[in-house]
């Protein structure tokens, strides 16, 4: 009988061990694993108990706000402005997690950033409601309604930014979505409403087009092929070039026209100041050959081929290195066409660069973290993140892109704005061979005292042929949302 009870009792502490080492990995090794797992209950109730920070604009608008409910999950994420701001807030769900500045300032957004106010202390102590920071964006509300409205319905992106702070003011892109359904606790509503953003469509509507998309940014990039020329010392705004109607590309029976299959002035030489006036592609073909390394550095420090520190991701943009064998898409690069590809985003600071005298202002779309009290517990003061020209050479660039918007002649006489000088670049940049161009605009305004630099795409908005389009359909864009601007800040 003994011998039955010893293996009964041995069972026993077998089995007791068993549980006790399974409540310590439980407790110990393994409750941070289980507490970040998004299916646990309890961490999501702990999560949705706290009354989630506020997403507001600069001038006050709130963007994202938690709204009391009465089940178990205490507040509910819904977005005021729709899909106005779904690009720069992005969604906070159950189902699909976090995304834009609901991800990267996620923890400030629940209160856990690390910084303990005394209402903080005060909350605790009373057993009130714990509550997160507020994000205050640069983004001001009436801007990004103008980019909105004058975007319509083509698909395509507006940024404008302050190009001495890099605070970006508007940033909208179409198509785009409604953050709310993702955010439902009915996961039903949040599926079928996921279901119906498919990635694989034309629309895209979840990806960002302004940070997070490249094209070929056309003649809008000309703009950093005549920084290198200048910043080489080699050529000055009055270095003139060959003018013809075709440039013979090297390894190859093929040629290079210009838009109109003309010469570009009909004298046989062009200086440079009228090549970026009338953007004419042979002569910037011309430097891509001749100044191939330089326009790569160039590019590099406004900002490609490195993704752009921002609060939210971004797709980097892309000027790879031609080997000698495919010299031609070295004349291609100098007009911005064959490898390179930009983000809206990198195009808008290539012209805050231009702007801001040769300095480019890393962007911010984040002014400050506010805690509930009011205290403001982080802001972010401006910084430069690249100095592609030099002060001197910027002002010779802003005449020229005067010129390409003032002059008759000059593509991007749409963006006028009476007694105000706007420095502007227009771009029409062929793509997939069957359909139309995208068209580019980048401008600054005004020229001597700038205060916003906005780039606009719309896809496939051009026509075959027509550099103008860049002009036509792009440029008029630009110019309602620096009339806003204008309007807003009395310049």
């Amino acid at each position: 009988m003994q011998p039955q009870i010893r293996r009964v009792g041995i069972g026993l502490v077998v089995a007791f061990l068993a549980v006790f080492l399974q409540l310590n990995y439980v407790q110990i090794w393994a409750a941070e694993r289980i507490a970040d797992n998004n299916a646990n209950v309890r961490s999501l109730l702990q999560e949705y108990a706290i009354k989630r920070g506020d997403i507001i604009t600069v001038d006050g608008e709130p963007v994202a706000v938690s709204e009391p409910t009465t089940g178990r999950l205490k507040y509910r994420r819904t977005y005021p402005g729709g899909e106005l701001y779904a690009h720069v807030t992005g969604f906070y769900s159950i189902l699909y997690g976090t995304s834009r500045i609901e991800a990267s300032y996620d923890d400030q957004l629940l209160g856990e950033s690390g910084v303990i106010t005394m209402q903080d202390i005060q909350d605790r102590f009373l057993g009130s409601g714990l509550k997160g920071d507020d994000v205050r964006l640069t983004i001001h509300s009436q801007l990004q309604e103008t980019a909105r409205e004058a975007l319509g319905s083509n698909r395509g992106a507006v940024v404008a930014l302050d190009p001495q702070t890099g605070d970006v003011r508007a940033m909208w892109s179409n198509p785009s979505y409604d953050p709310t359904p993702l955010a439902s606790h009915d996961g039903g509503v949040a599926r079928e409403y996921r279901k119906s953003l498919d990635p694989n469509s034309i629309d895209s509507p979840l990806v960002s087009r302004s940070t997070s998309r490249s094209y070929p940014p056309g003649s809008t990039f000309k703009i950093v092929t005549a920084s290198a020329a200048l910043q080489s010392g080699e050529y000055q705004p009055q270095s003139r070039f060959p003018d013809p109607q075709a440039l013979d590309l090297p390894l190859t029976d093929d040629t290079l026209t210009n838009f109109s299959n003309t010469a570009c002035t009909g004298t046989g030489e062009i200086d440079l100041f009228t090549a970026v006036t009338v953007s004419c592609d042979t002569t910037f073909a011309i430097l891509g050959l001749d100044i191939p390394e330089e326009i790569q550095a160039s590019a590099e420090e406004f900002g490609f081929n490195s993704p752009i520190p921002f609060d939210v991701s971004t797709e980097a943009s892309q000027i790879p290195p031609v080997p000698d064998d495919e010299e031609p898409l070295r004349a291609f690069a100098g007009i911005g066409q064959g490898n390179v590809a930009a983000t809206p985003l990198q195009m808008a600071l290539v012209a805050a660069g231009v702007a801001n005298g040769g300095e480019v202002p890393r962007p911010r779309l984040v002014k400050e973290v506010i805690s509930p009290s009011g205290e403001i517990v982080d802001s972010f003061p401006p910084e430069t993140i690249g100095s592609p020209l030099s002060s001197a050479n910027a002002d010779a660039l802003t005449e020229m892109m005067v010129s390409a918007v003032s002059d008759p002649s000059g593509t991007g006489g749409a963006a006028q704005i009476p007694d105000v000088a706007v420095a502007g670049k227009t771009g029409t940049a062929q793509t997939v061979e069957g359909t139309n161009p995208h068209t580019w605009f980048i401008c600054f305004a005004p020229a001597d005292d700038p205060r916003l630099a906005v780039a606009v795409i719309v896809e496939n908005g051009g026509t075959f042929g027509s550099e103008a389009t860049g002009g036509a359909v792009a440029a008029p864009i630009a110019k309602a949302v620096l009339d806003a601007d204008r309007a807003l800040q009395g310049w």
